[in-house]
């Protein structure tokens, strides 16, 4: 075995072992929060589907509340003609000065590509947008969605491929979201008004009802308790697996296939766009290249 498969042997037997692994069964770990009657847990609670119709879509959230480690989804989106609907998975704190952490999957025509839409709230800051076009068919089966967290940077990976990095630059004078415990959501709801072609294409209702499927929740994360977690979950140990020197910063072989992703699936990035911001991008879009 060469020395990368046991480096990735070794990280996946410490993250089996350490404390704060979640069971991950919807029934123990999450509960409803809107559309009760559309979120359909079933196979012993191992999975999850979620319904929208002309009445109403659906909505989860996970009992409790992390901060820092690495929460993985596996998602097999709305198939056919899924113009205007959105499914989301994403991470979120209470209050008004909110952080949030989000994947978000806009639905097309048929024939048509997803446009998968990542984006950021720290301290109730918006306007931190990078959207995709996935390289695979997203409703034709399960992919893995992870948001990798911890208090050097976050990381979005879509089966193991980083596509997207926002790095901590609070040492600049830039908000990190580092002291809020979040919980995860997922849903799936109407966004015609904006979600396919800026809000030209509109659910077409006779397709309905619409269906994401979702399966094997891991938040392999730090389970939040109050504000000593803050200092709980960032301290650099063994249990506090996230804090590792390795995943402070991508691999070589990382940055590649971030790369990769940028420069053939990337649609959009609120730092490469001058009008939206008069000239004057956010200040983190000038201290690295993986914003």
């Amino acid at each position: 075995m060469g020395s990368i498969q046991l480096l990735l042997a070794g990280f996946i037997v410490l993250i089996s072992l350490t404390p704060n692994s979640v069971e991950a069964n919807f029934y123990q770990s999450t509960v409803p929060v809107w559309g009760q009657d559309r979120a359909v847990i079933y196979n012993n609670g191992w999975d999850l589907e979620l319904w929208m119709d002309q009445s109403s879509g659906s909505g989860i959230k996970s009992k409790r509340e992390f901060l820092f480690g690495s929460l993985e989804m596996h998602i097999k989106l709305v198939s056919g003609n899924s113009a205007g609907t959105v499914t989301a998975y994403y991470l979120v704190s209470g209050g008004d000065v909110h952080d949030e952490i989000d994947f978000e999957f806009l639905g097309n025509v048929s024939g048509q590509p997803y446009t998968i839409h990542t984006n950021i709230f720290v301290q109730g800051v918006v306007a931190k947008e990078q959207q995709f076009k996935p390289w695979f068919d997203p409703s034709a089966d399960f992919h893995n969605y992870t948001i990798h967290w911890n208090p050097y940077q976050i990381v979005w990976f879509i089966d193991g491929i980083p596509i997207r990095v926002y790095e901590n630059h609070e040492n600049a004078g830039i908000p990190f979201p580092n002291k809020q415990g979040m919980r995860m959501y997922t849903s799936l709801w109407n966004g015609d008004n904006w979600a396919t072609q800026g809000g030209k294409m509109k659910v077409d209702w006779s397709s309905a009802p619409f269906v994401a499927r979702f399966s094997r929740f891991s938040p392999k994360a730090c389970r939040w308790q109050g504000p000593r977690s803050i200092s709980e979950c960032s301290s650099p140990s063994l249990r506090n697996w996230w804090t590792s020197p390795s995943l402070q910063r991508l691999s070589y072989a990382q940055l590649g296939q971030l790369r990769w992703v940028r420069e053939n699936f990337m649609i959009y990035d609120y730092c490469r766009n001058p009008k939206r911001f008069h000239g004057n991008p956010p200040p983190e879009c000038h201290r690295s290249r993986l914003v």
